[in-house]
């Protein structure tokens, strides 16, 4: 049996990477518009899920649809049931399941939807399926738009559908959720980055939220439950997030230079399969100097952006474990960058065991003094921290399994 994803550009799917680690052989088929309705009507497969911009048009070329599909007003799962096709929507399922693992709900709350397009319609059908008071669209030009909708001060949740902030334009916001004084929770059907800076801004805020990963991969689920005829094992559904989460992640280290950021990082790359990336080795490959000849000869300030510079670059995609140097986290903006697609795994050393060589900032300030001005920013940045004070295995052991914590409860 064989199963594909059609869409209009789908280079940053995670589709293929979830269906396949369920078992089941699964294909990208980008389309023009034009080339969508002889796909629907000559393909031999199985079944195939659909996704913007054609979840209406398909719905055109079936032969049944189911009644959420209608209420929806889209399709996103098609399966081939003996000479007829069948329209299916397992968005509202899985954005259902986005907002129940945030701890939150629609019910009896009033809600902002951003975005009029295909996807504000899986927002507009969950909020009537679970009882909102009341929900609001809000559009460039329509009666809500992004300049009166703070006027509705009443908002509770806010979902996003619209695509500002996704990859490759991550430090898109779409709507400033700080002016929203009875806001209890935000989400974002956005999957890529894992966390957009809306929601990043959530989690500074102590808000529930969510990016669209959780979304992703429950609608997936739904489908293969469609196509096979068969409830999937929770138990399952969990392990396939886990796994998932762990490849499109960073795993970020942070901490004081000499604390084993690089040792320790090398060691978590081979164990988890992923490529290794060194900041301060970045800097000197780009720019033919190391840190410490760039702070010397041209000022930390230069240093550090040139720094951010090699931090954005590395923060865009996951799937890596990066070290960074020393003071990466003094800029916010590097903090941010860096949690879009990472988890950020501070290693704690005693202050005894660092050392200076080759370090002029902890030459020039004194390593206790350079780790007293940074105590503070270190652990308001990091995900979650590990001691390095014992051995090298014990330290790697404990930044995967916090690694691998923090990855389920984040994403």
């Amino acid at each position: 049996m064989k199963y594909a994803l059609i869409g209009e550009k789908l280079g940053h799917s995670f589709s293929k990477i979830i269906h396949n680690l369920c078992g089941l052989e699964y294909d990208l088929i980008e389309l023009d518009k034009d080339q969508v309705e002889n796909f629907v009507k000559s393909s031999t497969y199985d079944g195939f899920n659909v996704t913007i911009p054609y979840k209406k048009q398909v719905m055109e070329y079936l032969d049944e649809i189911s009644p959420l599909a209608r209420l929806v007003g889209s399709v996103n799962t098609v399966k081939r049931e003996g000479n007829k096709l069948v329209g299916y929507n397992t968005d509202v399922s899985g954005l259902e399941y986005q907002i129940e693992c945030a701890g939150a709900s629609v019910k009896d709350k009033n809600v902002l939807i951003l975005g009029s397009g295909g996807a504000s319609l899986t927002a507009i059908a969950l909020c009537k399926k679970n009882g909102a008071k009341t929900y609001k669209i809000v559009s460039r030009s329509g009666e809500v738009n992004y300049e009166n909708c703070y006027n509705y001060k009443e908002t509770e949740v806010i979902i996003n559908t619209t695509p500002v902030g996704m990859y490759p334009n991550v430090e898109g916001v779409p709507i400033d959720i700080e002016r929203f004084s009875k806001l209890t929770a935000v989400f974002d059907l956005i999957y890529n980055p894992i966390r957009t800076k809306l929601i990043l801004k959530a989690e500074k805020m102590g808000l529930k939220c969510s990016g669209g990963l959780k979304m992703l991969i429950m609608q997936g689920v739904k489908s293969q439950e469609i196509w096979l005829g068969e409830k999937k094992d929770p138990e399952i559904i969990e392990k396939l997030f886990v796994e998932l989460t762990k490849t499109k992640n960073n795993l970020v280290l942070s901490g004081m230079a000499g604390s084993g950021k690089t040792t320790i990082g090398k060691e978590c790359a081979k164990i988890l399969n992923l490529p290794f990336y060194d900041v301060d080795k970045g800097i000197e490959l780009k720019y033919g100097k190391s840190p410490s000849e760039i702070i010397l000869s041209e000022g930390e300030e230069t240093f550090r952006n040139i720094e951010t510079e090699v931090v954005l670059e590395l923060s865009k995609t996951g799937g890596k474990v990066i070290s960074l140097g020393g003071g990466s986290i003094l800029r916010e903006q590097n903090v941010n960058a860096l949690k879009q697609n990472g988890i950020i795994v501070y290693i704690e050393r005693d202050v005894e065991k660092l050392v200076d060589k080759d370090r002029p900032l902890s030459q020039k300030f004194g390593i206790k003094e350079l780790f007293k001005k940074r105590k503070d920013i270190y652990e308001s940045t990091f995900d979650r921290k590990v001691e390095n004070n014992k051995d090298l295995e014990t330290a790697v052991k404990g930044v995967i399994e916090e690694y691998e914590i923090a990855c389920y409860q984040r994403s």
